[in-house]
């Protein structure tokens, strides 16, 4: 599981997202895939800067923050919790995950009720090899 948000103007935006995939070794690339229909793919659609925290089995707490409806502003989502602005996306990054990335969208692919993001990597913002990753299958956390 991830944590995908991005800065839109004032505002930070971010989604807990359960499609997440490396799609390429060179160049590096990456996908994600989020609800068509959602505020973020409208946002994802115009800003293509945006940073994704794989989450470690600890932060469940994130997770659900950031799965809720009507959830407010990733700021006030990371209130607490150890984050920081990723330098080349400016995207809230969540501390104490496996990893994190800044990614540059280069392709945009309609796929159903979802939105598929193609993303290169200009930057590993950080990984940690010593956490165990957070995973959900049928609604349950393992």
């Amino acid at each position: 599981m991830a944590v995908l948000t991005v800065r839109d103007g004032r505002d930070d935006l971010g989604a807990t997202i359960t499609s997440f995939m490396s799609v390429s070794l060179e160049p590096p690339l990456v996908a994600a895939s989020v609800m068509a229909s959602s505020y973020l793919a409208e946002v994802l659609g115009r800003r293509d800067r945006w940073a994704v925290t794989v989450l470690s089995a600890g932060q469940r707490a994130l997770a659900g923050r950031f799965a809720a409806a009507g959830r407010p502003s990733a700021r006030l989502l990371l209130a607490g919790e150890a984050h920081h602005r990723g330098p080349l996306s400016g995207a809230l990054i969540a501390e104490e995950g496996m990893a994190a990335l800044e990614c540059r969208t280069v392709e945009r692919v309609p796929a159903g009720d979802h939105l598929l993001v193609v993303a290169e990597v200009p930057a590993v913002d950080y990984v940690r090899s010593d956490l165990s990753p957070l995973i959900r299958v049928r609604r349950r956390y393992l």
